[in-house]
């Protein structure tokens, strides 16, 4: 779609001629020979663009440019003035006007002056997108779970985002810690600036604190050149320590200080550095224990725990383990272009029963290796780990109704032969020492699709 233009002047020879030629550069234009009737068309059209004569019948084009800037603050206003000065342009740029030419002398000027006002819209406008992708993608909305568990640590980060308290998140590895702190950020006042995460269980002392604080060249043998370390690169913004109960107790102080008054230094340096950065720690070890243990300081704890949430094990919210699956489903049929369109009632079993030590991220991994092995239309419990499939079984004989039911041994038989021979069903026959009308009937009869 043609960038549009609306046109403002009540003069019928200059609109109609900066009509043509605007026309002609390959814009789309709209006229109006007033303000009031400028308005109705900014109300009703999608202008990108005002070329707005500055002296009109009901008004003047200055004082509406800071009208159109409060109603409409992505449209780009150019004013036109038969009779420049200084402070008429002044005003008008702190009204918010992206130029202020005079007529005739600066005819030349508006087309590249068009272009770009039109890049700067045109730039705000996919600003606007990428911003709206970001706020679905972190909202607090996709944040998946029905119990109760989750949907109170949902409210408590909803009521922390908009705050600047430190939080920490505790909770079993696996449990979306690091989701939790994306959407607090992206729900903050500091969601413009950068999100820095670090895993300080994936580093050494050295390595950890000449990424967060970073270095000076010369500072160590490979320190070619100045790094700028985490800290500095999350200013404005969120910095993300995960797994910070890892982080060597000698380092610990340089942090504590850092988060009590801004201040840092780079490794190798003695001038200080200032920034102003939101903390945002994760832990799945019981910090307690460990100051206990003399393995963490209690007056960094005490500073970074100011807000303190639990995250739920997926054991304790079970009733969203079919709500996650299902989740993940979609994601990863989509990717592997699949048309998996459920989930079969024993897999369902089996997910449930599953103890899940790893949580959603062991849940995650489960699903998108089942849609790759999956190859009918239903992701049966034959496409999840062997000791998922077991736990059925295991299940069912403990169960007296099901205890003389050899139908579920037999199929798992059979699905096990036939991942032995790549689906060769003429091999599992000679196998399973049945005959191959015999296999193809136990497999129509299990719904084993192939």
């Amino acid at each position: 779609m043609l960038p549009l233009i609306l046109i403002i002047d009540d003069e019928e020879k200059l609109q109609g001629l900066l009509k043509r030629i605007i026309s002609l550069e390959g814009f789309d234009v709209v006229t109006a020979n007033s303000l009031a009737s400028g308005m109705q068309l900014l109300e009703k059209k999608g202008i990108d663009v005002v070329l707005c004569d500055v002296k009109l019948p009901d008004g003047n084009g200055i004082d509406f440019t800071k009208t159109i800037k409060e109603k409409f603050p992505d449209i780009e206003v150019i004013l036109l003035t038969a009779y420049g000065n200084i402070t008429g342009g002044v005003q008008a740029i702190k009204n918010g006007a992206f130029d202020y030419i005079v007529k005739g002398d600066d005819n030349d000027k508006i087309i590249p002056l068009l272009n770009r006002a039109v890049e700067k819209v045109q730039l705000k406008t996919k600003v606007n997108r990428l911003q709206t992708q970001l706020d679905k993608k972190y909202g607090f909305d996709t944040i998946i779970g029905d119990s109760p568990a989750i949907k109170a640590q949902i409210e408590l980060a909803k009521k922390v985002a908009p705050t600047e308290a430190p939080v920490l998140l505790t909770g079993e590895t696996g449990t979306g810690k690091e989701v939790f702190a994306q959407s607090i950020h992206y729900n903050s006042a500091r969601k413009d600036h950068s999100f820095v995460a670090l895993n300080c269980s994936a580093l050494s002392k050295e390595i950890i604190e000449s990424e967060l604080f970073g270095y000076r060249a010369g500072a160590f043998t490979g320190a070619a050149k100045d790094k700028k370390g985490l800290i500095a690169e999350a200013n404005g913004g969120t910095l993300f320590l995960d797994e910070i109960g890892e982080m060597p107790v000698d380092l610990q102080p340089k942090l504590l200080r850092f988060l009590e008054d801004g201040i840092y230094y780079r490794v190798g340096d003695s001038t200080p550095a200032k920034a102003d950065v939101r903390l945002i720690a994760a832990t799945n070890r019981d910090l307690k224990k460990e100051i206990e243990g003399g393995n963490f300081r209690s007056d960094l704890f005490y500073r970074i725990a100011v807000f303190s949430m639990q995250l739920p094990s997926l054991r304790e919210r079970k009733k969203d383990i079919l709500l996650l699956a299902e989740h993940f489903l979609r994601k990863y049929q989509a990717k592997a272009a699949k048309k998996i369109t459920s989930i079969s009632k024993e897999a369902i079993q089996a997910l449930m029963d599953h103890p899940w030590p790893g949580n959603i991220r062991e849940l995650k991994n489960v699903i998108e290796r089942a849609v790759i092995l999956e190859d009918s239309n239903v992701l049966t419990i034959h496409s999840l780990p062997y000791e998922l499939q077991q736990a059925v079984v295991t299940s069912c004989s403990e169960n007296p109704s099901a205890v003389f039911h050899l139908s579920t041994i037999e199929k798992q038989h059979i699905r096990k032969v036939l991942d032995y021979t790549h689906g060769n069903k003429a091999e599992a026959a000679r196998l399973l020492d049945i005959g191959l009308a015999t296999l193809y009937r136990k497999i129509e009869e299990y719904g084993m699709k192939q």
